[in-house]
């Protein structure tokens, strides 16, 4: 199984653009690729995904177990193809969980990217502290971002190869190949009209040696053994309706791949385009930029009605993140305009000056849609929203607290039919919720 993971030096290093080149490159010399993305990360496998052709998957060791993220791997990838891994932020960043710890994980050689712009052999000394600060992890060989000009490119390629690092190229400085960010990130691939992803592919086999790097790819080491992520045989004959169109693209595929594996059909629906809701057993408001997009949701009133009454007839309604803003009674935009919602919870949303990320435990504090009272799932929060009043006494969803931290705070909703928090949950990692949703669903229907 051939595989390489493209890792930066920080972040803003450019290697959602350096990989997306990558896997469009292969693509071009009729090479199959298999994409992934470290990290909770909703927004650059969009563009990896478009980019390779292929569905792109998060590889997360604290989303779902190291078992569950190597078996999604091993099953995501062609074998007859090139597996490509994006990093998260720096190299080093993330600890176990971060780019270094799932490149050991899967056992795979490392390109290392690095933000040339403003450096000369400095950036050598960069890849050469990165190479000796873990000698269990392979790095392979570096490519140069934002250069400017062959000279630039020559000093820094004499001064790695002075130290004995492979250089694999350089991408020039191109603003039309920069994609452009946000508050959350990069503005998302289903809104940039702009990225050419065949133009970026064909740059990157010009100034990228393409062929180093499927050698390095093939030097790949043996995945260790794991076990299966989903643990029952039961099949659920259930439907899940998903939100998905440019306001809500916050689901991760292996989640709907977890909910596949256990019978569920999963189909979607656009509360910005459609005017109901799908006939479903369960309904997932998935996160967001509902802030984005408030006054077209808010004009699309017979959808808003339709939530509403399919929610009054008790259809299980889970949502995360910018779908609980959505299913608020109220949702102030990014320019402070507000807007009337479905109501379907008694919160009122808004958008804040700064963002809350993390990792996080959820223990429920009664039986949810997810689990029960007690019961603790692991996820992640990276919003800048708010809701007000936070919660609400007797219908308080969860505890959250940060990874490695013992202090908490109450937050979201659950009550009957709905769930509605900040967390975002990987499925595919959590069998044991994933059935749980659908015993809920399956129950709810009789």
């Amino acid at each position: 199984m051939r595989r390489i993971v493209i890792a930066g030096a920080s972040s803003r290093s450019g290697k959602t653009t350096i990989t997306c080149g990558i896997l469009s490159a292969l693509r071009q010399r009729g090479i199959s690729v298999s994409a992934f993305k470290t990290g909770p990360d909703y927004i650059d496998t969009e563009y990896l995904r478009r980019s390779g052709k292929c569905e792109a998957y998060n590889l997360d060791t604290w989303l779902m177990n190291e078992s569950g993220a190597l078996s999604l791997f091993a099953r995501a990838s062609k074998a007859d193809g090139i597996s490509i891994v994006e990093g998260a932020m720096g190299l080093f960043d993330g600890g176990i969980n971060g780019t270094s710890g799932i490149a050991k994980l899967i056992n795979a050689p490392v390109v290392l990217v690095i933000n040339a712009r403003s450096m000369g052999e400095s950036a050598a000394a960069v890849a050469l502290g990165f190479r000796e600060f873990d000698h269990d992890l392979n790095i392979a060989g570096v490519i140069l971002n934002f250069t400017g000009s062959d000279y630039h490119e020559e000093i820094i390629a004499e001064a790695l190869k002075s130290k004995g690092i492979k250089f694999l190229g350089a991408l020039r400085r191109d603003e039309a190949l920069e994609i452009p960010e946000r508050h959350l990130g990069l503005l998302s691939a289903n809104e940039n009209e702009h990225c050419d992803f065949d133009r970026l592919g064909a740059k990157i086999n010009q100034q990228i040696n393409i062929d180093e790097i499927i050698r390095i790819s093939d030097s790949a080491g043996e995945l260790r053994p794991f076990g299966s992520s989903i643990q029952s045989g039961k099949k659920y004959n259930v439907r899940v309706a998903v939100a998905r169109d440019e306001a809500f693209t916050f689901i991760y595929p292996e989640s709907v791949k977890a909910l596949e594996d256990f019978g569920a059909e999963v189909i979607y629906f656009s509360p910005l385009n459609d005017e109901r809701l799908p006939d479903a057993d369960g309904y997932i408001f998935s996160g967001g930029y509902p802030e984005i997009f408030a006054d077209r949701l808010a004009a699309n009133a017979p959808m808003l009605d339709n939530v509403r009454r399919v929610s009054a007839k008790g259809r299980p309604l889970l949502a995360e993140c910018g779908g609980m803003m959505y299913l608020c009674r109220t949702l102030r935009d990014i320019n402070g305009r507000t807007f009337a919602m479905p109501g379907v919870i008694p919160f009122d949303s808004y958008m804040a000056g700064r963002s809350v990320m993390g990792y996080m435990t959820g223990r429920a504090l009664r039986d949810n849609l997810l689990c029960r009272k007690g019961e603790a799932v692991r996820g992640h929060e990276y919003h800048y929203g708010r809701i007000e009043p936070e919660y609400q006494e007797g219908s308080e969803a969860f505890a959250l607290s940060r990874r490695n931290r013992s202090e908490s705070k109450i937050s979201g909703y659950s009550c009957g039919n709905v769930l509605a928090s900040w967390l975002h949950v990987n499925l595919w990692g959590n069998p044991e919720i994933t059935e749980h949703f659908l015993n809920v669903l399956t129950s709810s229907r009789l």
